[in-house]
Parts: C-alpha cells; structure tokens; sequence
C-alpha cells in the first residue's frame, strides 16, 4: 500500500461524514453538557449523549450484524431485557408505605395517566398509526423503562425520538413541572398544610402488597404483567428483609449496569436518518404536551380533592401523580416549601408518586391490550 493509499483509507471516515452526522453529533454533546454541566439526570443523558456521537462516526461497524451495538441492541432491547431489569432496581428502592397508609393517593395516580390518552387522541388526529400514537403517548408518563417497553412492542421504528424524549422530559421535571404547578393553582392551596398521621403498616402487608399486585394487575391486564412483577419483584426483595445481599444488588449493580448499556444503546439508534425528520419533531412536542397535560390532569384533580375535602389536601401532590419517582414527590414538596418553609407534605406526595408508578405500567398495560386487541 503507497502513502497514498494509506492516506485514502485512513480519511474514509470524512467521506462518508455527512451534515446530518454533524447535527446528531452536536445533538450528543448537548445531552452529554446538561449531564455534566447542568446534572440533569447524568446516569441517563451521558450515556444516551455518548451513544449518539458514536453511532454517527461512519464506518466502525457498530451498528453492523454482530457489531457492539447490534448485540447490545438484539440482547437487551428486542427482548426488553434492560427495562425489565432496571424495573427491579426501581422496584427495591421504591417504600409503598406512603401509598398503603393514604390508599386514597391512588385516584392522583390514576389522573395523572390522562395526558396519555389525551395525547394518543391528538397523534392519530395528525396522521399517526395507532400503534405511533400509543406509544407517543406513554412519553406522558415519564417512565422511560415503560416508554421503551411499549415503543418495542407497538412501534420500533420510533424507538429514538421515544427513548430520548422520555428520558429528557424525566431529566426536565424540575423545568417542567413548576409553571404549571404555579399556573393551576393559587397561592393559598400551595400553603395548605397536611397533617401526616399514617395509619401503621405491618411488615405482612407491606410483603404480601406486591404479589397481591402482580396477581391483580396480572389477571386484569396480562399485557402489563412483564414491567409490574419486575418492579414488585424488586419491591419484594426490600421488604422481604431476608436477602439484603439481592435487594442491595437490585439497588445497584443491576440497576446500574442495565442504566448503562440500555442508555448506550438508545444513543446508538439516534442515527441521522432515523432521527432529523418530521416525525421526530411532532413526537417531542406531542411527549412535551402529554407530560404537561398528566401534569395538569393531576393537579386539577388535587383541586378537586381539596375542595372536597374542605381544604384538608394541597393540590400540589396531585402534580407527583406521574412515574417520574422520586423527582416528582420531592418538587411537590419543594413548591410547598417555597411558600411556606414549614409545609411538609413530602410523604403525602412520595404516596402519589408511588401511585403514579403503578399507574404507568397500567397504562402500558392497557395500551398494548387495546392496540394489539384492535390491530
């Protein structure tokens, strides 16, 4: 081989660099800057952002048959292996007590799923299949793991502009969420103050909660029952107290590594073709406007609590009603806390939180088994 040659084959690479290569690239130090600069979900946006500059440098054959991306894409997406285990690390840290001594927090849990009808309603309106729309949808939810779940099964074609924008909006609650909170609600209902008197929950129930809800949920809707008893799995691991070394480990190692290689391999479908079109703006303004309205949808239904109530219930929580555990619960309390430094209502709103976890899955749930039902 002649310089020359060596020349040529060493820059194949800028032949085949394109514009749309430069943009996703670009794309990716985005995501990686609010990671580290900004910390808006790190463990979720430095990988994904990393992913995404590498699937657009030409010609490594990652994303070949049998390359690092492929298998990692075949192993752990097609087979929804990465949500499910990443459900049982969430499942080990999420405590249900909350929820189980204020078992009316599960109506917040059920009004914050409402963004995600809403939105599937206005996506087949703007042409999207049904199987598109649904899975737009469940963007709403900010759950990515459920987002990733249902995106496999209805529309893998979509999966990219899904996955980031699921787990960007996750990364955005703090952003998102307040000028909403503040838009539907006055000042007054923000300084409602909550007395926080649990009824007492013993250890046999906090052990029997989750399999009672795989078997429920199970029976009802079959469809959900992969992402529930994974969650409820990890939930049983913590409150069984009998295998700490497992429970530890589904808090860690194995949320962490299947973090890590799930957010990679999202990164790696962020291709330019697959990405820079119309279809992908729609989808992150359609998810933007499903978390909005799950947001609203629950604080309106807060409202509505209070008012029935006699004041008794701080509107805010009904904005927790979402997956997003435990950013959700902690930014209610927060703008109760901004209001009035003394107004804690943390573990009324860890209670909704929790409820809108299991909400999320439902509606996965019900999605799938009215979209498969119909197609």
């Amino acid at each position: 081989m002649d310089f020359s040659e060596l020349v040529s084959e060493l820059g194949k690479g800028l032949t085949h660099f394109s514009a749309g290569n430069a943009v996703m690239i670009a794309a990716g130090f985005v995501l990686i800057a609010l990671a580290v600069i900004k910390e808006y979900e790190p463990v979720l946006l430095l990988p994904i952002g990393f992913g995404c500059i590498l699937v657009n440098i030409p010609l490594t054959g990652m994303t070949e048959h049998n390359g690092l991306f492929s298998v990692l894409y075949d192993a752990g997406i097609s087979t929804e292996l990465f949500p499910l285990l990443i459900f049982v690390g969430v499942g080990a840290m999420i405590d249900f007590s909350p929820l189980l001594s204020q078992p009316r927090m599960v109506l917040l849990g059920a009004a914050g799923q409402f963004g995600i009808f809403g939105t599937l309603i206005l996506a087949t309106l703007l042409g999207f299949p049904l199987n598109e729309a649904a899975s737009i949808g469940v963007i709403g939810a900010i759950d990515g793991p459920t987002s990733i779940y249902v995106a496999t099964k209805l529309a893998p074609e979509l999966l990219a502009p899904i996955a980031v924008a699921a787990y960007s909006y996750m990364s955005l609650v703090p952003i998102i969420q307040p000028p909403v909170m503040k838009l539907l609600t006055t000042r007054e209902e923000r300084l409602i103050r909550m007395e926080y008197a649990p009824r007492p929950v013993s250890r046999r129930a906090l052990v029997l909660f989750p399999i009672v809800v795989t078997l429920v949920i199970g029976l009802l809707v079959p469809e959900a029952t992969p992402l529930i008893s994974m969650l409820m799995l990890g939930n049983l691991l913590r409150e069984s107290q009998v295998v700490e070394r497992l429970n530890l480990s589904a808090q860690n190692e194995i949320i962490n590594i299947a973090t890590l290689f799930l957010g990679i391999t999202i990164g790696s479908t962020m291709t330019a073709d697959s990405f820079l079109n119309l279809d992908t703006i729609q989808i992150l303004i359609l998810g933007l406007l499903a978390f909005a309205l799950d947001t609203a949808a629950g604080l309106l239904f807060g409202k509505l609590m209070a008012r029935m109530s006699g004041g008794a219930i701080n509107p805010l929580i009904g904005a927790a009603g979402i997956s997003a555990f435990p950013m959700a619960g902690r930014l209610a309390a927060k703008m109760a806390q901004d209001e009035d430094f003394e107004n804690f209502i943390l573990m009324h709103a860890m209670g909704a939180n929790t409820a809108g976890q299991l909400g999320s899955v439902m509606a996965g749930g019900v999605l799938l088994a009215l979209v498969t039902g119909i197609l």
